[in-house]
Protein backbone atom coordinates (compact mmCIF):
# COMPACT_ATOMS: atom_id res chain seq x y z
CA UNK A 1 0.00 0.00 0.00
CA UNK A 2 1.49 2.91 -0.91
CA UNK A 3 0.59 7.24 -1.44
CA UNK A 4 2.12 10.36 -1.59
CA UNK A 5 2.47 12.47 1.24
CA UNK A 6 1.88 15.74 2.56
CA UNK A 7 4.50 17.30 5.01
CA UNK A 8 2.40 20.47 5.36
CA UNK A 9 -1.05 19.22 5.59
CA UNK A 10 -2.10 16.25 7.14
CA UNK A 11 -5.30 14.50 5.12
CA UNK A 12 -7.20 11.60 5.91
CA UNK A 13 -6.48 9.41 2.86
CA UNK A 14 -8.88 7.54 0.64
CA UNK A 15 -8.65 4.04 0.67
CA UNK A 16 -9.71 1.84 -2.48
CA UNK A 17 -10.60 -2.28 -2.06
CA UNK A 18 -12.08 -4.13 -4.43
CA UNK A 19 -15.40 -3.96 -4.07
CA UNK A 20 -15.73 -0.78 -1.85
CA UNK A 21 -14.16 3.23 -1.48
CA UNK A 22 -13.25 4.36 1.83
CA UNK A 23 -13.33 8.08 2.09
CA UNK A 24 -13.67 10.98 4.30
CA UNK A 25 -17.12 11.82 5.28
CA UNK A 26 -18.64 14.72 3.34
CA UNK A 27 -21.54 17.37 4.81
CA UNK A 28 -23.37 16.33 1.67
CA UNK A 29 -23.76 13.13 3.25
CA UNK A 30 -25.90 14.26 6.22
CA UNK A 31 -29.20 12.92 5.05
CA UNK A 32 -28.19 9.68 3.70
CA UNK A 33 -25.70 8.31 7.11
CA UNK A 34 -29.20 10.33 9.01
CA UNK A 35 -31.58 7.64 6.29
CA UNK A 36 -29.31 4.97 7.27
CA UNK A 37 -28.26 5.19 11.01
CA UNK A 38 -32.30 5.65 11.80
CA UNK A 39 -32.87 2.14 11.68
CA UNK A 40 -33.23 1.09 15.34
CA UNK A 41 -31.59 -2.20 14.49
CA UNK A 42 -28.28 -0.60 13.67
CA UNK A 43 -28.23 1.50 17.26
CA UNK A 44 -29.36 -2.17 19.37
CA UNK A 45 -26.15 -3.40 17.90
CA UNK A 46 -23.62 -0.46 18.22
CA UNK A 47 -22.64 0.94 21.96
CA UNK A 48 -22.60 4.57 20.62
CA UNK A 49 -25.58 5.09 18.25
CA UNK A 50 -28.33 6.79 19.36
CA UNK A 51 -32.09 6.11 18.08
CA UNK A 52 -33.84 7.79 16.90
CA UNK A 53 -30.59 9.27 14.53
CA UNK A 54 -31.47 12.72 13.02
CA UNK A 55 -30.01 14.67 10.14
CA UNK A 56 -28.63 17.20 13.34
CA UNK A 57 -26.75 14.25 15.16
CA UNK A 58 -25.49 13.27 11.60
CA UNK A 59 -24.00 16.78 11.07
CA UNK A 60 -22.32 17.28 14.19
CA UNK A 61 -21.14 13.82 14.33
CA UNK A 62 -19.38 14.55 11.58
CA UNK A 63 -17.79 17.74 12.17
CA UNK A 64 -15.80 15.91 14.72
CA UNK A 65 -13.92 14.07 12.21
CA UNK A 66 -11.31 16.16 10.89
CA UNK A 67 -10.07 17.43 14.33
CA UNK A 68 -9.84 13.68 15.52
CA UNK A 69 -8.06 12.68 12.84
CA UNK A 70 -5.68 15.70 13.04
CA UNK A 71 -5.19 15.09 16.68
CA UNK A 72 -4.28 11.32 16.11
CA UNK A 73 -6.83 9.80 18.05
CA UNK A 74 -9.72 8.47 15.48
CA UNK A 75 -9.90 8.25 11.87
CA UNK A 76 -13.45 7.42 10.75
CA UNK A 77 -14.17 6.64 6.87
CA UNK A 78 -17.61 6.45 5.00
CA UNK A 79 -17.86 3.45 2.90
CA UNK A 80 -19.06 3.19 -0.19
CA UNK A 81 -19.18 1.28 -3.26
CA UNK A 82 -17.47 1.87 -6.30
CA UNK A 83 -20.20 2.49 -8.50
CA UNK A 84 -21.97 4.85 -6.44
CA UNK A 85 -20.48 7.99 -3.59
CA UNK A 86 -23.13 7.32 -0.98
CA UNK A 87 -22.65 5.86 1.94
CA UNK A 88 -24.03 2.73 2.50
CA UNK A 89 -22.24 2.49 5.95
CA UNK A 90 -19.40 3.69 8.34
CA UNK A 91 -16.21 1.90 9.65
CA UNK A 92 -13.33 3.60 11.70
CA UNK A 93 -10.29 3.42 13.68
CA UNK A 94 -9.74 4.50 17.36
CA UNK A 95 -5.56 4.91 18.58
CA UNK A 96 -4.42 4.63 21.91
CA UNK A 97 -0.89 6.04 21.33
CA UNK A 98 0.29 5.26 24.98
CA UNK A 99 -0.43 1.87 24.27
CA UNK A 100 0.45 1.97 20.64
CA UNK A 101 -2.75 -0.03 19.70
CA UNK A 102 -5.88 0.94 17.72
CA UNK A 103 -9.83 -0.05 18.48
CA UNK A 104 -11.68 -0.72 15.07
CA UNK A 105 -15.88 -0.29 14.74
CA UNK A 106 -17.92 -0.70 11.86
CA UNK A 107 -21.59 -0.89 10.43
CA UNK A 108 -23.65 -0.83 7.35
CA UNK A 109 -26.73 0.30 6.71
CA UNK A 110 -29.55 -3.09 6.82
CA UNK A 111 -30.10 -2.99 3.14
CA UNK A 112 -26.13 -4.15 2.80
CA UNK A 113 -26.32 -6.63 5.21
CA UNK A 114 -24.97 -10.30 4.70
CA UNK A 115 -23.05 -8.95 1.26
CA UNK A 116 -19.41 -8.74 2.58
CA UNK A 117 -19.03 -5.23 3.08
CA UNK A 118 -17.90 -5.10 6.71
CA UNK A 119 -15.65 -8.20 6.39
CA UNK A 120 -13.78 -5.83 3.72
CA UNK A 121 -13.91 -2.59 5.11
CA UNK A 122 -12.65 -3.98 8.43
CA UNK A 123 -9.76 -5.57 6.85
CA UNK A 124 -8.78 -2.74 5.10
CA UNK A 125 -8.90 -0.79 8.48
CA UNK A 126 -6.28 -3.52 9.66
CA UNK A 127 -3.69 -2.56 6.52
CA UNK A 128 -4.16 0.88 7.28
CA UNK A 129 -3.23 0.58 11.02
CA UNK A 130 -0.60 -1.67 10.84
CA UNK A 131 1.02 -0.68 7.17
CA UNK A 132 0.63 3.16 7.69
CA UNK A 133 0.50 3.87 11.32
CA UNK A 134 2.45 0.68 12.35
CA UNK A 135 0.54 -0.14 15.67
CA UNK A 136 1.64 -3.23 17.66
CA UNK A 137 -2.03 -4.44 18.21
CA UNK A 138 -5.56 -4.22 16.71
CA UNK A 139 -8.81 -5.08 18.81
CA UNK A 140 -12.94 -5.06 18.35
CA UNK A 141 -15.49 -5.66 20.50
CA UNK A 142 -19.08 -6.93 20.31
CA UNK A 143 -22.37 -7.20 21.66
CA UNK A 144 -22.77 -11.31 22.36
CA UNK A 145 -26.08 -10.51 21.18
CA UNK A 146 -24.61 -9.77 17.95
CA UNK A 147 -22.74 -12.94 16.84
CA UNK A 148 -22.41 -11.83 13.40
CA UNK A 149 -19.86 -8.84 14.43
CA UNK A 150 -18.21 -11.65 15.70
CA UNK A 151 -17.85 -13.40 12.23
CA UNK A 152 -16.59 -10.16 10.61
CA UNK A 153 -13.65 -10.15 13.50
CA UNK A 154 -12.68 -13.70 12.70
CA UNK A 155 -13.20 -13.35 9.14
CA UNK A 156 -10.44 -10.82 8.96
CA UNK A 157 -7.88 -12.54 11.78
CA UNK A 158 -8.97 -11.80 14.87
CA UNK A 159 -8.93 -14.36 17.09
CA UNK A 160 -11.26 -14.10 20.42
CA UNK A 161 -9.57 -13.10 23.37
CA UNK A 162 -12.15 -13.09 25.93
CA UNK A 163 -15.99 -11.83 27.23
CA UNK A 164 -16.46 -8.83 30.18
CA UNK A 165 -19.60 -10.35 31.09
CA UNK A 166 -22.19 -8.00 31.65
CA UNK A 167 -20.32 -5.07 30.63
CA UNK A 168 -22.08 -2.45 29.07
CA UNK A 169 -25.67 -1.33 29.64
CA UNK A 170 -28.09 -0.67 26.41
CA UNK A 171 -31.49 0.33 26.71
CA UNK A 172 -32.34 -1.14 30.27
CA UNK A 173 -30.48 -4.29 29.55
CA UNK A 174 -27.01 -5.54 30.47
CA UNK A 175 -24.77 -6.91 27.74
CA UNK A 176 -22.30 -9.15 27.41
CA UNK A 177 -18.98 -7.67 25.33
CA UNK A 178 -16.98 -9.96 23.71
CA UNK A 179 -13.57 -9.34 22.84
CA UNK A 180 -10.86 -9.90 19.53
CA UNK A 181 -7.26 -8.94 18.99
CA UNK A 182 -4.66 -9.29 16.34
CA UNK A 183 -0.91 -8.49 16.37
CA UNK A 184 1.07 -6.94 13.90
CA UNK A 185 3.25 -9.79 13.57
CA UNK A 186 0.17 -12.49 13.18
CA UNK A 187 -1.28 -9.38 10.30
CA UNK A 188 2.32 -10.05 8.38
CA UNK A 189 2.06 -13.56 8.64
CA UNK A 190 -1.17 -13.70 7.45
CA UNK A 191 -0.54 -11.16 4.60
CA UNK A 192 2.37 -13.33 3.62
CA UNK A 193 0.27 -16.75 3.81
CA UNK A 194 -2.62 -15.17 1.31
CA UNK A 195 -0.45 -13.01 -0.88
CA UNK A 196 -1.84 -10.35 -2.97
CA UNK A 197 -5.62 -11.13 -1.83
CA UNK A 198 -4.44 -10.48 1.91
CA UNK A 199 -5.54 -7.42 4.25
CA UNK A 200 -3.94 -4.81 1.92
CA UNK A 201 -6.19 -2.35 -0.02
CA UNK A 202 -5.07 -2.57 -3.49
CA UNK A 203 -4.51 1.22 -3.71
CA UNK A 204 -4.69 4.22 -1.62
CA UNK A 205 -5.12 7.84 -2.98
CA UNK A 206 -5.18 11.44 -1.01
CA UNK A 207 -8.57 13.42 0.00
CA UNK A 208 -9.74 15.77 1.80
Amino acid sequence: MSHARNDTVRRQPTIVTKRLVLRPFRNADVSRLAELANDRRIAQKTLLIPHPYTEQTAREWIATHRGKFERGEDVVFAVTTGNDEEPIGAVGLSIFHEHNRGEIGYWMGVPYWNQGYCTEAARAMLAYGFEELNLHKICANHFATNPASGRVMANIGMTREGVFKSHIEKWGEYEDMVCYGILKSEYVSGVSRQGSEGCSPSRTDMGE
